[in-house]
């Protein structure tokens, strides 16, 4: 029987976001380690806000909507703030009812970038991984490190003679500009639109770009992200961050392993991680020279299983950088981009926490 097209709607309906959420939805498990999360920067976010005047988005709203920019791929705010008008699971993602009014999205940007810079991503990176330390995810003695490079959100054109005139005008068509026959270097020249840019090459056959360097550090046992850092583009860039990353590490009696690639097969980097009491488990670099590790490191059976594991990084720089989209980041300056990869770091320990089984109800 044909079954009748009614036109007629419910003057009232009795139903919350909850009811459109399937209970097994992956959103419920990240939606809940992300709450516990929160309801712990509370002193964090006050210390951020007047006492008085007009109420602003809650900062967790803010911070929520920002992971679902990452979950999802969206590109920008806009169609963030579009799809929370009518998406009913990221209205319950983000604990809006049904008949609660949605932000402009240029409210929503201006509030955003009260956060963007400041110490919140940290901070919620910070407690997720306080979150999988209770579960006992995360190893203690066996680490990788990598880096890679992020494209800037600057022209090629902006990179300019630093004792050049300064830029005259703005707004209309970009001029025309010839390369060809020119010398370009971060030592004569720099972006007028994001100074902290550098011109890098990430091979003899690459094409030379304006970016930066995204590092990390991460746990062997569950590949979880436990340290970030953004520098500036550079070929010791990586080795600089690495140091630094490894000294952050809560030490314990026995010493710790730090896996890598080749690029960390240097005779100072070597050295100043044995000094560190951290033994290094680099690829070795046998292409013209010889390598810095010897037998005593490649020989034990620890060196093999960080080699096999220390791939396992470039899934999170592949997973940021694609479903992320933080291949080429929409943020200038270094403090900012580090804000940007905290929070990616979080999402991606997020998404594999709840593959994991944590926060599953």
């Amino acid at each position: 029987m044909r079954g009748f097209d009614s036109k007629s709607e419910a003057l009232f309906t009795y139903v919350t976001p909850e009811s459109f959420v399937p209970k097994d939805h992956p959103l419920r498990a990240i939606r809940k380690m992300a709450d516990e999360a929160l309801t712990g920067m509370d002193k964090l976010f006050d210390s951020m806000y007047a006492t008085t005047g007009r109420s602003s988005i809650p900062p967790e709203k803010l911070l929520k909507a920002q992971l679902l920019m990452i979950l999802y791929s969206i590109r920008s705010n806009r169609p963030l703030v579009e799809q929370i008008h009518y998406n009913f699971l990221f209205r319950w993602f983000l604990g809006m009812s049904l008949d609660e009014k949605v932000w402009d999205h240029s409210s929503f940007t201006q509030n955003n970038d009260r956060l963007i810079g400041s110490d919140a991503a940290a901070e919620f990176l910070s407690r997720i991984l306080a979150q999988a330390e209770r579960k006992r995810l995360l190893s203690r003695e066996h680490f990788t490190v990598d880096g890679t490079l992020i494209e800037a959100w600057a022209s090629i054109k902006s990179f300019k003679p630093k004792d050049g005139p300064p830029p005259t005008g703005g707004g209309g068509r970009n001029d025309d500009v010839d390369f060809k026959g020119k010398k370009l270097t971060n030592d004569t020249h720099g972006s007028v639109t994001d100074p902290d840019a550098r011109l890098y090459r990430k091979g003899k056959n690459k094409e030379a770009k304006l970016c930066y360097q995204g590092h990390t550090l991460m746990e062997n046992r569950s590949g979880l992200i436990v340290r970030t850092k953004v520098t500036t583009a550079s070929g010791t860039g990586e080795r600089e961050a690495a140091k630094a990353m490894v000294q952050q590490l809560p030490r314990t009696t026995r010493r710790i392993t730090l896996g890598g690639d080749k690029g960390y097969d240097t005779e100072p980097f070597v050295k100043e991680l044995r000094k560190l009491k951290v033994t290094p488990h680099v690829a070795q670099n046998n292409t013209n020279r010889k390598s810095a590790i010897d037998g005593r490191t490649t020989n034990h059976p620890n060196y093999t299983i960080s080699q096999r594991i220390r791939k396992r990084i470039e899934e999170s720089f592949g997973w940021m950088k694609t479903i992320g989209r933080m291949r080429k980041t929409m943020y200038r300056g270094i403090e900012k981009i580090a804000w940007q990869l905290d929070l990616h770091a979080a999402a991606n320990n997020l998404v594999r926490m709840k593959n994991l089984g944590l926060g599953i109800t």
